[in-house]
């Protein structure tokens, strides 16, 4: 599944050249940052936060500019500054990329009313912080080596996360595991080109045939920590026709567990 195409230098054309340059070295920085420092980060030798935020050269004005342009909805959520710097410290990666950024200058962003929430520092509207998140799930220890990590969800129980090893052989690519079928999937770009996909992409299409007729009232009774659980499961023939699948709220770390042990993942 190719969601991005800007990993690719041929396909440039479509987004315009300066912009596909720069999106394809942040993503290389990111890469290098996750694969260096994210994942194997120890107590001793961490970043200070001094270090970590660039108040003069900040991927925030890059995706401030990517929301200008935005195509579909979005919500940036409030942070609380010192929860901020606590995840920002636990990442390990500096505000110069889309992803420091985001940790730091957001409680997460909401995309398409709440289809799909991006995880930052954590808010009151999704009360988890990214690094939190990811505690019993790409690691179980501080410090510890992970391979892969949550960046993303949706209301169907959907993850997108960046592969470190563990997902598959694209290293440094956005992830998604879906519930139709229950599989990590690649979607060829980094995570700078899926930050921008969501906000300017087609996520109608993507979601196209899972999306119910009162879809939009319904994701409102959920809060950032619940998804949507169904029954008939998704990765079911009985659940293709949505109009016969049956609905409930969850807590999405219900879902998280319960999904990955039945797949025999994580």
């Amino acid at each position: 599944m190719n969601l991005c195409d800007l990993d690719d230098r041929k396909n440039c054309g479509n987004f315009g050249n300066s912009r596909c340059v720069a999106l394809l070295s942040i993503t290389d920085e990111v890469v290098k940052e996750v694969n260096t420092v994210c994942f194997e980060y120890k107590a001793q030798g961490m970043k200070s936060l001094n270090e970590l935020i660039n108040p003069t050269d900040s991927g925030w004005s890059l995706v401030e500019e990517w929301m200008k342009e935005a195509n579909n909805s979005y919500e940036v959520l409030p942070r609380n500054p010192k929860r901020a710097d606590e995840e920002l410290l636990r990442a390990q990666i500096t505000t110069k990329s889309p992803m420091g950024a985001i940790i730091h200058q957001t409680g997460g962003i909401l995309i398409d009313g709440g289809w799909l929430r991006l995880l930052g520092s954590g808010s009151a509207k999704l009360n988890r912080g990214i690094m939190e998140w990811n505690k019993g799930k790409s690691f179980d220890k501080e410090g510890e080596k992970g391979g892969f990590l949550l960046i993303a969800d949706d209301v169907l129980g959907g993850y997108f996360a960046i592969n470190a090893g563990a997902l598959g052989e694209s290293i440094g690519h956005v992830y998604y595991f879906a519930q139709d079928t229950l599989q990590w999937e690649s979607l060829e770009c980094g995570y700078s080109d899926f930050i921008y996909w969501t906000l300017k992409g087609d996520i109608r299409q993507f979601y196209e045939t899972f999306k119910w007729k009162e879809w939009v009232e319904d994701i409102q009774k959920l809060d950032g920590n619940q998804v949507f659980s169904f029954y008939p499961f998704l990765w079911t023939a009985e659940a293709r026709d949505l109009r016969k699948v049956d609905r409930k709220i969850v807590s999405i770390d219900e879902n998280y567990h319960f999904t990955m042990e039945f797949a025999g993942g994580r």
